[in-house]
């Protein structure tokens, strides 16, 4: 089985690494030599990809617009694989599925990463016990899809999640961009300007994601919009219920809006069920 990742930045890097320890040959492929070079240098990849006609497993690991480039672009073999790591799904579904294609196309989204980018801080180690996600759809080649099933538990993740492309565009507008969003305009208060000795965890966990890489978290988010305007238009009502009840002056409002949060986070680890979405256990996951 040849397989090239296409990418070859935090993830593209760890995806060849955690391949590699399981024991397939990766090649790889980047649009500038540095990451390419670095990857040949350190063994991460056994060679460069020339042309794509020869691989049975193709990882797009580029951004969401350079990913649709590059697989509307590319000579594919026969039957092969190719699977996107984007972290939006419909926008690259909807473009593969409107027309033929000689290869079987499943969407992926592994649930791990860093602070720092780079294919400098890639580990073979990133994903393990990680969540990854896989999109399938009526159009979706059920062989492909049980190879990319394989390939994940190879690779060491510990959950496999498997949705449809639109199920995981609005939960990933609420776990992952909203979070980030709600980082960022959390530090653009004055306050953060004399902080030092005043932050402990709290402030930390608030704070981890502000610095996000505004090409990559902008397109993104845009390709995901109605869901992410959706999910800010919510936050902001309940952010204003909260402001409320702080400017009422009354304890008792102020406590049950607090309860009504704390009850609902409280049930939805004791009901963490969906008939739209299916998980199965893999590598040491709790």
């Amino acid at each position: 089985m040849k397989i090239c990742v296409a990418g070859l930045g935090l993830i593209g890097g760890s995806l060849c690494m955690s391949l590699k320890r399981a024991g397939y040959k990766v090649d790889g492929w980047n649009r500038s030599p540095k990451p390419l070079k670095y990857a040949l240098e350190n063994g991460i990849i056994e060679d460069f990809a020339q042309n794509f006609c020869g691989y049975d497993i193709v990882f797009v690991a580029l951004p969401p617009q350079a990913t649709l480039d590059f697989i509307n672009g590319t000579a594919f073999k026969d039957g092969a694989l190719v699977s996107d790591i984007c972290g939006v799904k419909g926008f690259i579904e909807k473009a593969v599925f409107s027309k033929p294609r000689n290869f079987s196309y499943v969407g992926c989204h592994p649930m791990a990463g860093k602070e720092v980018s780079g294919i400098e801080n890639a580990c073979a180690e990133l994903f393990d016990g990680a969540n990854m996600v896989i999109t399938h759809s009526a159009h979706t080649n059920p062989f492909a899809l049980q190879v990319l099933r394989s390939l994940t538990k190879a690779m060491g993740f510990g959950r496999l999640i498997e949705c449809s492309a639109e199920v995981h565009d609005r939960k990933i507008a609420y776990t992952s961009q909203l979070a980030h969003i709600v980082s960022n305009a959390y530090v653009k208060d004055n306050e953060i300007e004399s902080c030092f000795g005043f932050t402990g965890g709290s402030f930390q966990d608030m704070t981890r994601i502000a610095g996000v890489d505004e090409a990559v978290w902008s397109a993104l988010y845009l390709e995901n919009a109605e869901n992410v305007s959706g999910k800010i238009a919510s936050l902001i009502t309940s952010l204003a219920e909260i402001k409320s009840a702080v400017d009422s002056g009354n304890a008792e409002k102020l406590r049950a809006v607090l309860k009504s949060g704390r009850v609902l986070f409280e049930e939805s680890k004791l009901y963490n069920n969906s008939a739209e979405i299916t998980v199965t256990v893999l590598n040491g996951a709790n």
